[in-house]
C-alpha cells in the first residue's frame, strides 16, 4: 500500500468492486469516455470473490478488457487504501466538456463545488449530491479528478456516475442564468436562511471550499446567498462536503412532488 505522502499522485487507478462497478455503470450509460484496460485481481482472493470475477469476465467480453491475477504484494504497491478487496481496475483518463447551454437540463439541478482543497472531502460531497439527485457538477479548471481514483472511492462511485463539466466560475453562473435557472451561493453576509430560501428548480447552487470559500467575483453573480442555520452559537464553519449536503437536500425538499 502506498504511503500517505504519494496518496494523491494523479492515476486512473481504481481500487475495490464499489469503484469498478462505477467505472462500468458510466460505460453502459455512456457518462463518460472512461474505459477499463485491465482488471488486476489478488491472487488470494479468486476463489472467495468468484462471484464478482463471474460478472467481471461477462463485462470484459463486452469491452475487451483482460483480467489478470497478480500477487498480493503486488496490489499492495500500487494501491492507496485498505478496502479494494483485492480488485484494482487500470482505466483511461476522462474527458471532462466544457461546459455548454445545450448539456444543460431545462429544469435541473446543478452544483459547483469551489475552492474545495481535499480529494477526500470532494468526493463525500459528490457522494451526497448524487444521492440527493443533482443532475451534473461543474468544475473549474483546477480540481480534483486528477485524482480520479481517490475521488471515486471516497464517493463511493458517485464521481463516476455523475456528468462533469468544467468551466470558469463566472463564466458558469451566466451560461446557467441564460437558460432560466436561480443563482445560489452559500454563504452568510447579505443572506437568507436555507429554510426560507425558495430552491424549486432549476437551480445552480455553488459551495464554497473551508479554506478559501467563494470569490467575491462569483458570489456577485448569485441571485441569492442562502445561508445553513445553526441549532446553537457556534462560531466554526460546515466542511463543504457538510455544507454541500444540507443544500442539496434543502432543494431535493424543496422538489418533491
Amino acid at each position: 500500500m502506498k504511503k500517505e505522502e504519494s496518496r494523491f499522485v494523479p492515476d486512473t487507478l481504481f481500487e475495490g468492486m464499489t469503484s469498478v462497478r462505477a467505472v462500468l455503470g458510466a460505460m453502459d450509460q455512456k457518462i463518460s469516455d472512461r474505459r477499463i484496460t485491465r482488471i488486476l485481481v489478488d491472487e488470494t482472493k479468486v476463489k472467495s470473490r468468484a462471484k464478482e470475477l463471474g460478472w467481471l469476465r461477462f463485462k470484459a467480453g463486452e469491452y475487451g478488457f483482460e483480467i489478470v491475477t497478480v500477487s498480493t504484494d503486488e496490489i499492495d504497491a500500487m494501491t492507496t487504501g485498505n478496502t479494494h478487496g483485492g480488485i484494482l481496475a487500470e482505466c483511461t483518463a476522462r474527458t471532462i466538456p466544457a461546459l455548454t447551454a445545450d448539456a444543460i437540463r431545462p429544469d435541473g439541478f446543478y452544483v459547483m463545488i469551489e475552492g474545495i482543497e481535499d480529494p477526500y472531502n470532494f468526493g463525500y460531497a459528490l457522494r451526497s449530491l448524487y444521492a440527493c439527485g443533482a443532475d451534473g457538477i461543474v468544475l473549474s479548471p483546477r480540481n480534483w479528478m486528477s485524482a480520479a481514483g481517490v475521488v471515486c472511492r471516497s464517493s463511493a462511485g458517485a464521481s463516476e456516475l455523475l456528468p462533469l463539466f468544467e468551466c470558469d466560475p463566472v463564466q458558469s453562473s451566466a451560461v446557467f442564468r441564460s437558460l432560466g435557472y436561480k443563482i445560489l451561493c452559500a454563504g452568510i453576509r447579505d443572506s437568507v436562511s436555507s429554510f426560507e430560501c425558495d430552491m424549486r428548480k432549476p437551480v445552480y447552487l455553488i459551495v464554497g471550499g473551508e479554506k478559501r470559500g467563494i470569490s467575491s467575483a462569483l458570489l456577485d453573480t448569485a441571485d441569492q446567498i442562502v445561508r445553513i442555520d445553526y441549532g446553537r452559537d457556534f462560531a466554526g464553519s460546515l466542511s463543504a462536503a457538510s455544507a454541500a449536503t444540507v443544500l442539496g437536500y434543502e432543494v431535493m425538499r424543496a422538489n418533491r412532488k
